[in-house]
């Protein structure tokens, strides 16, 4: 499931750079093009305004012999120059008199055509001649003109393509070292359980071996035992759910549900700890439609963890209350206490895997702080959403949200 989102993940993310960079790089060639268009329009204005110019000189256009005289040469570059100045066109040219070549097709100005072509004087002769003028630095002044924004505009795309590059190397580089923790927490916990065994069945045999003296300390120490002993396979054993829901390895049977019976059920296992803490629990069940689909299993464990954890982070007598009501087409269950409350600062991290609130050098509760971030991927497979509000020393309240059938 984890991999298939990084894949969606990395193909939406290249999906949306590479429509950015097609944008940003037509962006750069339509303004190359509007640059183009007022080089070509200045440089045929320069050319019309001198052809005109020369046109209007009959007598020093009446042979060809004439028009290319050497003198006329030095008028006609007087005339461009004088007119380059004048729309404020700074750029190295060339240009020549000569017959219009009638047998080759005109070429139409563009990025790579340098030559700008005018008739003049088309009455000294049958076809005239033809003012030509050559600018052999156009790109070169097309991208002078562009600058720092086109030099911007490259940088900035590479940077961006560097850095999405890099996020996405980070990106797989976390996810191998996430699966490898995933795969060392669940070999780890693998390899836990069959001592748990041996020591459980070790314990059991103490307590039920006739020929082993059945003294108050045998039976305390073989208790202390079994007891240890189970708290550390349920912890094994969440440690295991919680990676194997990750994988898909555990799947959840959805079934009709009575919620208020699931309620009721998860507090015949958990009861006897808040008597046992001379705690109270007040059940305000108001829900009118309280049957969801789900699975029964993971679900009682989501209320009971809940529950538990209300238990462990009383100080004092635990004071607990659970309400249901009707929202919609949910029901919704609060899960109030009164215990130590979470800062605000933590209470966006309290359901990501292993976190702890921190506690200084104190370590009264004991876990790995995989409880609520295994409810709320199971209430999350179930089409819900889990909430806290909590405030330091006032205790905290969950809010489940589930889709009524």
């Amino acid at each position: 499931m984890k991999a298939n989102r990084t894949v969606i993940f990395i193909a939406i993310s290249s999906t949306a750079l590479l429509i950015v960079l097609i944008i940003q790089v037509n962006w750069i060639y339509q303004t190359a093009r509007v640059k183009e268009e007022i080089f070509n329009e200045k440089a045929n204005l320069v050319l019309s305004k001198t052809a005109e110019a020369l046109s209007a000189d009959t007598a020093a256009c009446r042979s060809m012999e004439v028009c290319v005289g050497k003198d006329d040469m030095h008028r006609t570059d007087s005339l461009f120059t004088n007119y380059m100045k004048y729309y404020n066109f700074h750029i190295d040219y060339s240009f020549e008199v000569k017959k219009p070549d009638t047998g080759k097709p005109q070429l139409e100005n563009s990025l790579s055509n340098n030559v700008y072509k005018k008739r003049i004087a088309e009455e000294a002769s049958k076809n005239g001649l033809e003012l030509n003028m050559f600018v052999p630095e156009k790109k070169e002044f097309i991208l002078a003109e562009m600058g720092t924004l086109f030099i911007t505009s490259v940088i900035l795309i590479l940077i961006v393509l560097i850095m999405f590059w890099r996020t996405i190397q980070l990106l797989i580089k976390e996810k191998r070292i996430s699966e490898h923790t995933t795969d060392f927490l669940n070999n780890m916990t693998h390899e836990f359980k069959t001592p748990l065994t041996n020591i459980a069945l070790a314990g059991k045999m103490m307590v039920k071996d006739a020929t082993i003296r059945h003294d108050d300390k045998t039976k305390h120490y073989s208790g202390i035992i079994l007891e240890e002993n189970e708290k550390l396979r349920l912890q094994v054993e969440q440690v295991l759910s919680m990676t194997a829901l990750e994988r898909g390895e555990i799947p959840v049977r959805k079934e009709v549900l009575d919620f208020h019976q699931l309620i009721t059920d998860s507090l015949k296992y958990i009861s006897i700890q808040i008597e046992n803490r001379q705690g109270r629990l007040k059940l305000n069940m108001k829900a009118n439609n309280f049957m969801i689909m789900g699975d029964k299993t993971h679900l009682t464990n989501a209320v009971c963890n809940l529950i538990d954890n209300a238990i462990k982070y009383s100080p004092e007598n635990p004071a607990i209350a659970i309400d249901t009501l009707n929202s919609g087409n949910n029901l919704i269950v609060v899960i109030a206490d009164k215990g130590v409350g979470i800062d605000k600062e933590y209470q966006k991290k309290v359901f990501d895997k292993f976190f702890r609130v921190p506690t200084g050098d104190v370590h009264d509760v004991k876990g790995f702080g995989l409880g609520l971030a295994y409810i709320k991927k199971i209430i999350e497979m179930h089409g819900g959403t889990i909430g806290l509000q909590s405030e330091k020393g006032n205790g905290s309240t969950f809010t489940i949200t589930l889709p009524n059938v």
